[in-house]
């Protein structure tokens, strides 16, 4: 299991995923696409690279609107693994929306 993040390393981290914002003991981005469709098709992909990752983050869905929360359960919080995933799945909202 990885270990637990310092705070001064989340806070060092989040500068590299700025579209995602702490909150508690996750970090959290919120995305609107330009249909429930392509919504859920965002998802999806999210869910498969979760997988890969055998990392999964906690998903909200409501019509257009996505809100993903990432944080290691098993840890207790933030470890290495979420902002990894959370680099990733920046490129996904990239490809969804026409934005990064």
């Amino acid at each position: 299991m990885p270990a637990l993040l310092e705070p001064e390393a989340v806070r060092t981290l989040l500068q590299e995923v700025p579209e995602w914002k702490l909150e508690e003991n996750a970090i959290i981005r919120v995305g609107e696409f330009p249909s429930f469709p392509v919504a859920v098709a965002f998802v999806n992909k999210v869910a498969e690279e979760a997988e890969k990752a055998n990392h999964h983050p906690d998903i909200d869905i409501r019509w257009r609107t996505v809100r993903l929360s990432l944080s290691t359960h098993s840890a207790g919080g933030l470890t290495s693994a979420d902002f990894t995933l959370a680099r990733k799945l920046d490129q996904f909202f990239g490809q969804f929306t026409g934005q990064q």
